[in-house]
């Protein structure tokens, strides 16, 4: 049996963390997220672009903690507000704001809007400590709903509505969103070659330095 390589997910937010083990579940991969750690600077996700973003923060947690780090820039792009909330959407009502205030806002934002065309974005980058790292980026297309529906999942989901399966996120289940969702489909695009993913990290991981244990050993007969 292969030795489990750790993998920490860089972020705090449960249920993205449940998301991302149940996926690569099948894989021989210890995974952690800053909750198993102790506390380390926040990073200023002051980029453009998801890819940016996305980039910076698994960079900065595999540097400060050794190990190779996983993370995703994601948000929500609506057509009529010229793709915001984007690269702002967990600060698009204020620093402190929940996902029900984000929710409210982008609602009354939208409340005399005919034109409701909405994508989720996603980017993941999986960065190891000495820099190199690998991309991956997917989008989901849907509608903004005129009221918050369903309990589950977390940020936009309740607003977020999806044609096809003719419910928002929030009404899907774990394994439903996981089929289709932004993160989801970049994930399963990770995943198809996870393989190989875990040979790169090998690869790219900075050698551990030996130290030779030199001591006396010294029989006592007293």
């Amino acid at each position: 049996m292969k030795t489990p390589v750790s993998l920490v997910i860089a972020t705090r937010n449960a249920g993205k963390t449940a998301e991302i083990k149940k996926l690569l579940g099948n894989f021989p991969v210890n995974i952690k997220n800053l909750n198993d750690f102790g506390p380390i600077p926040e990073v200023i996700e002051d980029g453009d672009t998801f890819d940016e973003n996305a980039y910076k923060k698994a960079s900065f947690t595999s540097r400060v903690l050794g190990i190779p780090a996983l993370a995703d820039d994601s948000g929500l792009a609506v057509a009529a507000l010229d793709g915001r909330p984007g690269v702002y959407s967990a600060r698009y009502a204020g620093k402190n704001a929940s996902d029900e205030d984000r929710c409210v806002k982008l609602l009354d934002e939208m409340k005399s809007i005919a034109d409701r065309r909405a994508a989720f974005e996603c980017v993941i980058s999986l960065a190891v400590p000495t820099g190199p790292s690998l991309t991956y980026e997917a989008r989901c297309e849907g509608v903004i709903s005129k009221n918050p529906a369903g309990k589950n999942g977390f940020g936009y989901d309740p607003v977020f509505y999806y044609p096809p399966l003719k419910k928002t996120f929030a009404e899907l289940s774990m394994e439903e969103k996981s089929r289709v969702s932004h993160r989801g489909l970049a994930l399963r695009e990770l995943i198809s070659e996870f393989n190989k993913v875990l040979i790169w990290v090998q690869q790219n991981m900075p050698d551990q330095e030996k130290f030779e244990c030199k001591g006396h050993h010294r029989n006592d007969t007293t």
